[in-house]
């Protein structure tokens, strides 16, 4: 396996018109969950993955295991739980930043969340080049935890370590969670984190340089920044003499989306860094990837969307900075070839 991703899946209901939850009359099903999300976008973009996880013995995780397995994703390590539940979603149609934005989790007592180091194959879960975790699994429960401390353990010959640290305030009911995930962060090899994110969780106000700072272990962190775009630091020593400052070792601008929905953006920019990773291309290219990824997301409305094709993908992140600059991308970029899409640019 190229890479194997371990977490909660659950069942995702889209409203059919914006409103709040009360007034919304219909919904329409979907997949969603951090992990399977980027296990999903590996696999259209050519790799073989494996989700690992556990559902409930009914109709949804049914759904969800045929779904994701549909996506060319190895689930044949996912459990069936006959006494717990699959957990589900509801969320309105407005961008999640927005305070009118609303989500009703089902998730409390999920199969999911009986996860342990006894409960999975840990020779499965272990059995790629790169593990994606994040930390939305360790905050569903102690057995949880105790699973996402096992897998970052250093260990003999163990994965790659992917981990978006995906603070989820709402799911810790006590005030370690924080100090939890930045232990967890220290034990992984690739660690994303948004700079809003590292603020709120943290109290870490002073920018990527800060983070890194605070998370100096970690081989590679990229520090993602919205609008502006993301940075990423690697374990690359600084020469003699040089003072300890950390500075970044690649920076690439976000992109011109014309935004449908944001739900899903940040796993996708997961995805693409990671594939551009796996590919051993340079970091600021990882970077682009991951981006371009993103905004193949940005602009489709539910969590997943089918990347850009590789040879598109690749053109587009070879462009030079201001023709990088110049892109705006829409609903439906992903379908035009690279020419089309370099001409729809903006001046």
């Amino acid at each position: 396996m190229d890479v194997v991703a371990l977490g909660e899946s659950m069942v995702t209901f889209l409203p059919s018109r914006p409103g709040r939850l009360a007034d919304v009359p219909a919904f329409h099903r979907s997949i969603g969950g951090a992990e399977s999300n980027v296990a999903c976008a590996l696999a259209a973009a050519g790799h073989t993955t494996r989700w690992v996880s556990r559902v409930g013995a009914d109709g949804f995780g049914d759904h969800l295991v045929e779904a994701i397995g549909g996506y060319g994703v190895d689930v044949s390590h996912v459990r069936r739980d006959p006494d717990r539940p699959t957990g589900v979603y509801f969320r309105t149609a407005g961008d999640r930043a927005d305070d009118a934005h609303e989500v009703a989790y089902y998730r409390a007592g999920s199969a999911a969340s009986a996860m342990s180091p006894t409960s999975v194959d840990l020779d499965a879960v272990r059995a790629g080049r790169v593990l994606h975790l994040s930390g939305i699994t360790a905050a569903l429960s102690p057995d949880c935890l105790a699973l996402m401390r096992e897998l970052t353990a250093p260990r003999p010959g163990r994965p790659l370590i992917s981990f978006d640290v995906n603070h989820r305030p709402g799911l810790w009911g006590e005030a370690y969670g924080p100090e939890v995930l930045l232990d967890l962060a220290r034990g992984a090899d690739i660690v994303f984190v948004g700079e809003d994110e590292a603020e709120e969780a943290w109290g870490l106000t002073g920018g990527p340089t800060v983070i890194r700072e605070a998370l100096p272990e970690p081989h590679t962190l990229v520090v993602k920044q919205g609008a502006k775009g993301a940075v990423a630091f690697d374990g690359t020593p600084q020469s003699p003499g040089c003072d300890n400052t950390p500075r970044p070792a690649a920076t690439a601008p976000a992109l011109n989306v014309d935004v449908v929905a944001t739900t899903g953006a940040g796993d996708a920019f997961a995805a693409g860094f990671l594939s551009a990773t796996l590919r051993d291309l340079p970091l600021k290219t990882r970077l682009r990837h991951g981006h371009l990824t993103a905004a193949a997301t940005l602009t489709a409305p539910g969590d997943l969307a089918p990347p850009p094709a590789r040879p598109l993908a690749d053109r587009l992140a070879a462009l030079d900075d201001p023709a990088w600059g110049r892109l705006r991308l829409g609903p439906g970029w992903t379908d035009a070839d690279a020419e089309a899409v370099e001409e729809a640019r903006t001046p």
